[in-house]
């Protein structure tokens, strides 16, 4: 497959699913994408976008939007997801995944697949959900993670902040979304060893769905994901539930995890994340950024 170098021989845009690689930002693909689309189509004001943001440390399925399927991205975006989770219990961070280091740890020695089980369903169906404060929501215009990043900052210089508004923080609005399908895909045991974490190749790892900071380190990493911070827990010997999570837009998975843990009496935080599907597009048949790239190579 190859495209033309004329835009208008694609009237209704183009739309690429690219598996996001780990720890990249949704707009550090975009910003190669569009580089290399404005090369190939010889159009300086082209306009690329994506529909649905995904956390730097998230892979899976990521709507690339070129040309006019600009104007569809908000269609995109409102489908319905789908999301393999591994959530690991009795410790969270300040961001819900791997991104900040752990900052407190809880009893864990309860927490089974028995009792993991038990409680899935109470998750089931519409809800509100708060989302996590390093989000994409906006307080007052100004985006969640911006603030909250700010404090982190601070905090961990000793600084205090007078213009930090920690209220408007605290009132997040509750967002209302839906929760289809649950499924307990896998459950490690608490390990008093911590089990030899395994280097796994891209491939493997996506088909495992568990990208880790060791396999991580084997991939390439873009200049513009390198300033992204990867927490190592593995070696802490924590349970952790792999799940698979069927649900509407705004459905955050972090939050979900936060609220899987404190339904299980702990805390818990995200080890990995994979985006398996949105709408009608599915994992199996996303492009790697590389190859994605390769259609637009400028001849």
């Amino acid at each position: 497959m190859t495209f033309s170098h004329d835009i208008a021989d694609y009237p209704e845009g183009i739309v690429l699913p690219i598996d996001k690689p780990y720890r990249w930002t949704s707009a550090d693909v975009i910003r190669k994408v569009k580089y290399a689309a404005i090369r190939h189509f010889r159009k300086k004001n082209l306009k690329v976008g994506h529909a649905g943001t995904l956390d730097p440390l998230a892979t899976g399925v990521l709507l690339v939007c070129i040309g006019p399927a600009c104007k569809r991205a908000q269609e995109f975006q409102d489908h319905d997801k789908e999301y393999v989770a591994g959530i690991r219990f009795g410790a969270t961070t300040p961001s819900y995944d791997l991104e900040k280091e752990v900052d407190r740890t809880f009893p864990f020695e309860h927490v089974t697949e028995e009792a993991v089980r038990a409680v899935l369903p109470s998750f089931l169906g519409t809800q509100e959900q708060v989302a996590p404060l390093f989000s994409a929501k906006s307080v007052d215009g100004v985006r969640a993670y911006e603030m909250a990043r700010k404090m982190y900052r601070n905090a961990q210089k000793g600084i205090t902040d007078p213009d930090f508004d920690a209220a408007a923080l605290e009132t997040l609005h509750h967002s209302t979304i839906t929760i289809h399908d649950l499924e307990l895909l896998e459950f490690e045991k608490a390990s008093a060893i911590p089990p030899r974490t395994k280097i796994l190749s891209p491939e493997k790892r996506s088909k495992k769905f568990c990208p880790t900071p060791e396999a991580d380190a084997q991939l390439s990493v873009s200049t513009a994901s390198s300033r992204i911070n990867v927490a190592d827990t593995s070696s802490m010997g924590l349970p952790e539930a792999t799940i698979r999570i069927a649900c509407s837009k705004g459905t955050y998975i972090r939050a979900f995890a936060r609220d899987l843990g404190e339904a299980l009496g702990t805390g818990a935080h995200l080890s990995s994340l994979v985006r398996t599907k949105t709408g009608t597009f599915r994992l199996e048949d996303a492009l790697s950024l590389d190859e994605a790239l390769a259609l637009l190579a400028a001849d």
